[in-house]
């Protein structure tokens, strides 16, 4: 073992130490005392010098390198679990379709009823509307005669708006002389309808004829 062999070179190196120590005591000793120089060469020669070895130690033999440390690694630290939520699928409510519904005919409105209407009456006698009096002077020279008929608008207060030929006389002045005479003096009782006063209508001729 190495501590053993430490222990044994230990002794030996005291055991020479001594000896050394008693050598130099005895030499000193010997110059004090006068001894001869012979007496110590003879003792010197019948000494016995021990020779120490020193041995050298072992070598010490390298220490393996201290391992490296291991890192140690951090737990694993798993993550808390994923909650998942499962939501309820919506609820399919199935309605069943109605039929179609059935096409809207539409129906026809009542007829109304008939309106009542009553027609323009002329108010008093309508041969006096021209007379010879109204007679064309040149018509009347030259002895022109004819018949023109003519129709008129009357207005629901009675009275003509509107007078046109509607059979000429042959002769323009007299057609012109019986709408401008009609205008004047006709008057009617205005066309009634469901007995509310409306436009109505009349017809009718003058005769244009030279009294003799």
């Amino acid at each position: 073992m190495a501590y053993a062999d430490q222990d044994g070179m230990g002794t030996n190196r005291l055991v020479s130490v001594v000896i050394v120590l008693l050598l130099h005591a005895f030499l000193g000793y010997a110059l004090v005392t006068g001894l001869a120089y012979d007496a110590v060469i003879s003792i010197k020669e019948k000494m016995t010098v021990v020779d120490v070895k020193v041995e050298e130690p072992p070598e010490e033999e390298e220490e393996p390198p201290p391992e490296p440390e291991k890192q140690i690694e951090p737990p694993v630290v798993s993550p808390p679990p994923m909650v998942v939520t499962v939501t309820p699928p919506p609820t399919i409510r199935t309605v069943d379709t109605p039929p179609p519904a059935a096409p809207i005919v539409p129906t026809a409105a009542p007829p109304a009823p008939p309106a009542v209407i009553s027609a323009a009456k002329p108010r008093g006698n309508p041969g006096n509307w021209a007379n010879t009096n109204d007679y064309p002077s040149r018509a009347l020279q030259q002895e022109r005669e004819g018949t023109t008929g003519f129709r008129v608008t009357i207005g629901t207060n009675g009275r003509v708006i509107d007078c046109s030929v509607t059979q000429s006389s042959g002769h323009a002045d007299l057609d012109e002389a019986t709408c401008k005479n009609i205008k004047r003096r006709a008057r009617f009782t205005p066309a009634l309808r469901n007995g509310e006063p409306v436009q109505g209508s009349y017809s009718n001729r003058v005769r244009w004829q030279i009294p003799k």
